[in-house]
């Protein structure tokens, strides 16, 4: 059973919020209210994802970037910046 790519935009949405809520009260640097919203975001994130392309074969143009990206060269010179092509209008 598929979720409704609505619903989960809503708790995209709403892990968003919840997000920013937290970080507007943050108490010192490793806040575990602040991380669990981070955390939160990501895994609403990745059902909206999935729910978006299960229901028109569709993704967004964002990526969740992890401290362990085992495909990206930590040696590498180059830019994130540097792989992404312009978007022409």
């Amino acid at each position: 059973m598929s979720i409704d790519p609505r619903a989960a935009l809503n708790a995209l949405t709403s892990a968003l919020e919840e997000h920013l809520a937290a970080a507007s009260v943050r108490r010192g640097e490793e806040d575990p209210i602040v991380e669990a919203t981070f955390l939160a975001i990501i895994d609403a994130f990745e059902v909206y994802e999935e729910a978006l392309f299960d229901a028109y074969d569709e993704v967004t143009p964002l990526v969740i970037y992890g401290e362990d990206e085992s495909d990206r060269d930590e040696d590498s010179d180059e830019s994130l910046d540097d792989d992404l092509d312009p978007i022409d209008d």
